[in-house]
């Protein structure tokens, strides 16, 4: 059932579906050049121009989308934005999607002008496409996403290196074979034992390289009867502007992390996205799809699969919504479902002192985190407007504490509560819980991370503002991410100072400072006292990253940030690349 009376489409109608098929096309033909973009900013090494088209991309399906309603309006209105006749343009876009190459991103892109256009709320409108028309399975019959290489016919070594040589990179390589030998010793490991050639013998890899940073990306697996081990080979320049294989990544929790959320998107020119996310999913069975959308660009189309698998849970579960675990928010309030593994985060009205932010500042740096290199550190958000949620899975003290704190933001819309506005982060535990629990070497761990955590939001150009440990979080991976954000600025915005000398007792014995502040000055070296006041957890930091209580430091990320050199932080340690890639020099300028 399409949800609406099957009315014949006329040409008007068919004129409007075109018309709104034509700003997705428009919008995706974009896309695509980034893609092909950046290729050639990698091989220049523009590192500064490949971020700002990462950030900028971000911005352009909501520029499509005003464009389209915009267009709609003045050709079209008011002519068919009626109940009367919205579903017949439903039914002439589904047509045009019959032989189409991205329908599900067309189909959200509908969505997006639709409400707009009319007026509505998702969750109200009859007219959208709450599931797929479309079937994305074998789309790319034709052309296929990716490539297979047969090593039984020219040998493991010959066959990386084609593959390698196929994605057309002019740069010169240091030592490919060097680096192809490493590679081949590290499948061979990876490989079920006893390793046995099997007629399907085969390496799969992506048609095209994913770029992020300052590495392109060899996205794989190689097949082997019916074991398959899925690779990931980045490639880097090393200090003499040559290119590497840096290493190869195959343990499946270096794999989820390198396509994590709580990194930047990457980019790459894509034909038929729904199969590249079939063939990611292979390879990383515990991502869901939406989220391998988003870390293609796929933005929206993410949010969308996101909610429907919401709304799919809602349905097969009974565990009422309630306040996720941790220290009250002062700016947020935050609930979470037990059984699903994200939490709900909404805008106070009125923020608790001493905080001093209103709604606008705070989405504000949110925006900013959507479009920074997240260096693996913060977490990715979902930001939604009119959510409605059944009011009977809201436990009695959540909808207390939602009427008290966010009345604004409410609308109680018959059986359901209808959010304004909403952000949805995967859940973490926060870090001043963790801590508490820990102790030995996993607390140890984790100060450590908590301190590369500082260390590598600041190459990105991010100062955390509030260091609190209830603002961080620890992943299922073990790793720590900011994601507090209403005091977070850009790292060249700080001031950062060292505390002035008293001149005499009188001045040493104020209670207050005696010397001149201003609103985005930092005194690193009074986080010792007022910050990390934890002996444990002092002891760590003293140990491990001494360099975070000096202002020197700081103020060197700084320097380097402002003068157009960016440091580059590989979303893999240091100890699985190559050990030809480890010798001094390959990082030179590039580390912290």
């Amino acid at each position: 059932m399409l949800g609406f009376a099957m009315q014949t489409p006329r040409p008007l109608e068919a004129t409007v579906a075109r018309a709104m098929l034509d700003g997705f096309e428009t919008h995706y033909a974009l896309m695509r050049q980034t893609g092909r973009a950046a290729k050639g900013l990698f091989e220049a090494r523009d590192w500064n121009a490949l971020r700002r088209l990462q950030s900028e991309r971000i911005g352009w399906y909501d520029t499509r989308v005003a464009e389209s309603v915009e267009r709609l309006t003045k050709e079209f209105a008011p002519d068919v934005f009626t109940d009367a006749h919205w579903g017949a343009v439903k039914l002439s876009y589904i047509a045009l999607l019959l032989d189409h190459r991205q329908p599900e991103l067309a189909e959200v892109f509908f969505n997006s002008v639709t409400t707009r256009v009319l007026h509505r709320g998702y969750f109200q409108n009859r007219f959208m496409f709450v599931r797929p028309s479309i079937s994305t399975e074998y789309l790319d019959l034709e052309e296929p996403s990716y490539r297979c290489y047969y090593p039984a016919r020219t040998g493991l070594r010959g066959t990386l290196a084609t593959l390698v040589k196929d994605f057309g990179l002019t740069r010169p390589f240091a030592d490919l074979e060097r680096d192809v030998n490493c590679v081949v010793k590290a499948l061979r490991r990876a490989m079920p034992r006893p390793l046995r050639v099997e007629p399907n013998f085969q390496l799969q890899v992506l048609e095209t390289l994913l770029y992020r940073g300052q590495e392109a990306y060899i996205v794989g697996r190689a097949l082997n009867g019916l074991s398959m081990v899925p690779f990931v080979v980045p490639i880097v320049f090393d200090g003499a502007g040559r290119l590497v294989l840096d290493t190869v990544l195959l343990e499946p929790k270096l794999l989820s992390t390198l396509f994590s959320s709580t990194r930047a998107y990457f980019l790459a020119d894509i034909d038929v996205p729904s199969t590249w996310v079939h063939f990611l999913r292979r390879m990383l069975p515990t991502k869901p799809p939406w989220e391998l959308y988003a870390m293609l660009g796929f933005g929206k189309a993410s949010k969308a699969l996101f909610y429907r698998d919401f709304l799919h849970h809602l349905r097969h579960s009974t565990d009422p919504l309630t306040l996720a675990a941790g220290t009250a928010g002062l700016v947020m309030v935050v609930f979470t479902l037990p059984s699903f593994p994200y939490v709900f985060k909404l805008i106070r009205d009125r923020p608790r002192p001493p905080k001093d932010v209103d709604r606008a500042m705070v989405k504000d740096r949110y925006r900013l985190v959507k479009r920074a290199d997240r260096a693996g550190r913060m977490a990715d958000t979902l930001e939604y407007a009119d959510v409605a949620i059944p009011l009977a899975r809201f436990s009695p003290a959540l909808l207390e504490e939602l009427k008290r704190e966010v009345p604004s933001q409410l609308t109680f819309d018959g059986d359901s509560v209808v959010f304004a506005h909403v952000y949805i982060e995967r859940r973490m535990t926060p870090l001043d819980l963790y801590l508490r629990k820990t102790s030995g070497p996993e607390l140890d761990a984790a100060v450590d991370d908590f301190g590369r955590c500082l260390e590598e939001l600041a190459a990105a150009n991010i100062f955390a503002g509030d260091l609190l440990y209830k603002n961080f979080g620890v992943t299922r991976l073990g790793r720590v991410v900011f994601y507090d954000y209403d005091e977070i600025d850009l790292l060249t915005q700080v001031n950062f100072r060292v505390m002035p000398k008293a001149r005499d007792d009188e001045e040493e014995m104020r209670g207050e400072a005696w010397f001149q502040v201003g609103p985005k000055d930092v005194f690193p070296e009074e986080w010792r006292p007022f910050l990390f006041t934890d002996p444990r957890v002092q002891a760590v930091l003293e140990a491990k990253h001494p360099q975070l209580f000096e202002a020197s430091f700081w103020n060197g990320v700084k320097q380097g940030l402002e003068s157009g050199r960016p440091v580059r932080v590989p979303p893999y340690p240091d100890s699985v690349r190559f050990e030809a890639n480890r010798k001094p020099g390959l990082r030179a300028g590039h580390t912290l």
